[in-house]
């Protein structure tokens, strides 16, 4: 399995104020961290329908609460 990094608000923030970076440049490096985002989130909500009730348990997740979290869309946090 592998692990995309994402970028965080203060990186990005860092992007906005560069002046040396193309417009299309930044947004095409804020358009794939929203993707990377999202696609993180669609693989995390359908692994939560493969744990038993003692791992959300270990995790802190009820199984309801997991339910709701895998009923959202990936561009919902």
């Amino acid at each position: 399995m592998t692990h995309a990094a994402t970028l965080t608000n203060d990186a990005l923030a860092v992007l906005n104020t560069t002046r040396s970076l193309p417009l299309l440049a930044v947004v095409s490096v804020k358009f794939a961290a929203c993707v990377t985002k999202w696609a993180t989130r669609r693989r995390t909500r359908l692994n939560l329908d493969q744990l038993e009730a003692w791992q959300l348990r270990d995790v802190g997740i009820t199984p309801d609460a997991a339910r709701d979290e895998m009923r959202k869309v990936f561009w919902r946090a």
